[in-house]
């Protein structure tokens, strides 16, 4: 298994939005959709797993992935995907720290993320931060990791 840090213009990016857009999570489209259209600052990667020649996963480092502009948290991490053959294996695990380095590698001290998830993303070093807002004004955990 590989992990590799994209971004658009890369050969293995359109791989990896086909797969986003034929993942049965809903949010996989919409991770697609933003690749087709190169919705992405200079900075900003996804990161996908891959077993061969095939994407197994995927996540992504963003400023703000489902916060609001006027959100003072940045990057976050989000879209994290694995195909349900491949759970279990600590594969978004790995996307996470593959993201992680690369925000420390840009100079940020922590990673923050979003979820409604319930003792997974602390096994990976995350902190509850308290609650907030997204964009689609709905109310969602949210999570920091100290780098």
């Amino acid at each position: 298994m590989t992990i590799l840090t994209l971004h658009a213009g890369e050969p293995a990016w359109d791989t990896v939005a086909c797969f986003a857009a034929d993942c049965p999570w809903r949010a996989g489209a919409f991770l697609a959709e933003l690749m087709r259209t190169n919705r992405f600052a200079e900075w900003e990667r996804v990161f996908a797993a891959f077993d061969a020649e095939s994407p197994i996963g995927f996540c992504t480092l963003t400023a703000k992935d489902e916060m609001p502009e006027s959100c003072v948290y940045t990057p976050f991490i989000g879209f994290v995907y694995v195909d349900a053959a491949y759970r279990g294996r600590r594969i978004s695990e790995q996307m996470i720290a593959a993201a992680s380095d690369y925000a420390k590698s840009l100079g940020y001290t922590a990673v923050y993320l979003t979820s409604d998830e319930q003792g997974l993303y602390e096994k990976y070093g995350f902190e509850l931060h308290g609650t907030v807002e997204t964009a689609w004004h709905e109310m969602t955990q949210l999570f920091v990791k100290p780098l």
